[in-house]
């Protein structure tokens, strides 16, 4: 069904990353920004009440019939807990309790992980550092698609069925890409999650069980929250490898959708990136951004152009662990 997307390889480019000379300037002209830098003290606040809905939620749900548990876990909790692997991003970067308190965060990550229903936190800090530190790296930049997936998901309706498999490429993906050890704080997290769905599952049964993990399934695949996954780095415009959306979305993601300047400046925490964008403004203005998820999802659907072949990749040399 459709036509075949033009595109059979990634864009390949032999330049490093903007965001690092980027930040470099803006931060020569503008150095106000570093006070921007540091933790959000009312993002702990935030995601303890988005986890403790989420509980109160699983108690409500518990003597629903089946066509409401999955209706409220795509149009209610799904949306949660979509905004919490957002809010677990920002804590990988230490933006809940600081640098200086680097357990906190990950024990933090770990309880925001809650109501998603999977272990998630502990691989994605592990796998989220090279993606700032490689971004588009091959076989380093596991947010990349697989050759596999660029060729195969090429015509409409294999990239609808890509969309809606998203969360299973995001969790296989870097076992085949970049496959890394498994750390004693994956293991923890495993461990504290399965104990609280058990819990859960004594408490009151299956159906609050399915509504968690549902709600993450549907809604990290084809939903209007998840157009943020391919407005973020897929190339709709040659030469642009990030991209920003400063829509109403935002509320709801942690401000994920302002890309380019969490980028440029990672340990700046969602909440205070809005005012990078005022403050060096001339930096951002003119740079193409997205106005609407929605239509970055029709676009990547319906555009022979667009598909997961639209990524920019590069040739990154290790870094040295410090």
């Amino acid at each position: 069904m459709g036509n075949r997307v033009t595109r059979e390889d990634f864009e390949w480019v032999y330049t490093e990353q903007p965001h690092t000379q980027r930040r470099k300037e803006i931060l020569a002209k503008y150095p106000e920004i570093k006070t921007l830098m540091g933790p959000d003290p009312h993002l702990k606040w935030i995601v303890s009440g988005m986890v403790f809905v989420q509980l109160l939620a699983c108690y409500l749900v518990k003597d629903l019939s089946w066509k409401w548990i999955f209706f409220w876990a795509y149009a209610f909790g799904g949306c949660i807990n979509h905004s919490l692997t957002l809010a677990i991003h920002d804590i990988s970067h230490n933006v809940a309790f600081g640098n200086k308190q680097a357990k906190w965060n990950r024990w933090f990550a770990v309880f925001a992980n809650l109501p998603i229903g999977i272990p998630y936190s502990a691989s994605f800090k592990k796998y989220h550092i090279d993606h700032h530190r490689y971004l588009g790296g091959d076989s380093l930049d596991v947010d990349i698609p697989t050759d596999f997936e660029g060729w195969f998901f090429c015509t409409p309706l294999r990239k609808l069925l890509w969309l809606f498999l998203q969360p299973l490429f995001y969790s296989l993906r870097p076992l085949y890409v970049n496959p890394k050890a498994i750390t004693q704080m994956e293991i923890l997290n495993a461990l504290v999650q399965f104990s609280i769905d058990l819990i859960i599952y004594y408490l009151w049964g299956l159906k609050p069980v399915i509504y968690l993990i549902a709600g993450t399934i549907l809604c990290l695949g084809f939903h209007p929250i998840s157009g943020h996954f391919i407005a973020e780095h897929y190339m709709f415009l040659k030469g642009y490898e990030t991209y920003s959306y400063y829509g109403p979305l935002n509320w709801l993601t942690f401000n994920v959708g302002y890309h380019m300047e969490h980028h440029d400046f990672p340990s700046i925490p969602g909440c205070r990136l809005p005012m990078v964008k005022k403050i060096a403004a001339e930096y951002y203005d003119n740079l193409p951004h997205h106005q609407s998820w929605i239509r970055v999802l029709w676009d990547f659907v319906f555009d022979d152009t667009l598909g997961p072949y639209s990524r920019v990749k590069r040739l990154c040399k290790l870094a040295k662990e410090s």
